[in-house]
């Protein structure tokens, strides 16, 4: 964990969704194989092994979260890839599906709750920016207990690491690059993207990984929230 000398009053703070502020184990790739389950009872065929399948899922997500396609375009694969037509309606029965799961898979990091409302005494503006899809993403925030703004790339239209994805998170927040932080636990989309915006970029790093030396260092590192809060430049009329 490192800490500025000096650092500029912080106005808000945005967040990263999925492995910031909750894990949802993996909730599409199981949503994904659950569709698999139904496509093989309507009479579909294998692409493989299990291990091909499972291998096919997770680089359909892949290039789906990096922007290549939409959520429905990879479940249109998918099905197709299984000799099953019409494949567009099961589109709908996967992100129902996905959506129906969020209660089960999905849960806060330690400590969210006590940090969202540490952030609200202190007066600084909250939002999420997350790659993904609604209602999913919005739903994800509702459980891990966040109640502010959530910006999705699917209805911004454009995803991390993009700067345009931080000016639409700046202007939800109605704060200047220079009082704004950016928390995520991804070095490249989160970070990066959010230095790049201006932004100071704070590094979720609960799972101990090790951060890409190709990249320049977050300003913070953090492993939970409580450090997030303690982190925090005091408020000019407490110093």
């Amino acid at each position: 964990m490192s800490n500025a000398p000096e650092m500029d009053a912080v106005r808000g703070i945005g967040f990263d969704l999925d492995h910031t502020l909750a894990i949802d184990n993996r909730l599409e790739h199981v949503a994904f194989l659950r569709l698999l389950e139904l496509l093989l009872r309507e009479g579909g065929r294998t692409v493989g092994t299990l291990a091909d399948e499972i291998e096919n899922v997770d680089k359909l997500l892949a290039q789906q979260r990096r922007g290549e396609f939409s959520i429905d375009d990879a479940v249109t694969r998918f099905v197709t890839e299984h000799a099953l037509e019409p494949a567009g309606r099961y589109a709908e029965i996967f992100r129902r599906s996905a959506v129906d799961m969020v209660k089960e898979f999905v849960i806060a990091l330690p400590g969210t709750q006590a940090m969202l409302e540490g952030l609200r005494e202190r007066g600084i503006a909250v939002a999420v920016l997350s790659n993904g899809w609604n209602p999913l993403q919005l739903r994800k925030a509702e459980q891990a207990g966040f109640r502010g703004n959530v910006l999705v790339s699917s209805e911004i239209g454009v995803q991390k690491p993009a700067a345009v994805a931080f000016e639409r998170l700046l202007g939800t927040l109605g704060t200047d690059p220079g009082q704004t932080w950016y928390v995520g636990d991804d070095p490249y989309g989160d970070v990066a993207g959010a230095q790049r915006a201006g932004m100071r970029a704070v590094w979720m790093n609960w799972e101990r990984k090790q951060y890409p030396p190709d990249l320049a260092p977050p300003e913070q590192t953090i492993a939970d929230f409580h450090e997030l809060l303690e982190v925090l430049p005091a408020p000019a009329g407490a110093r």
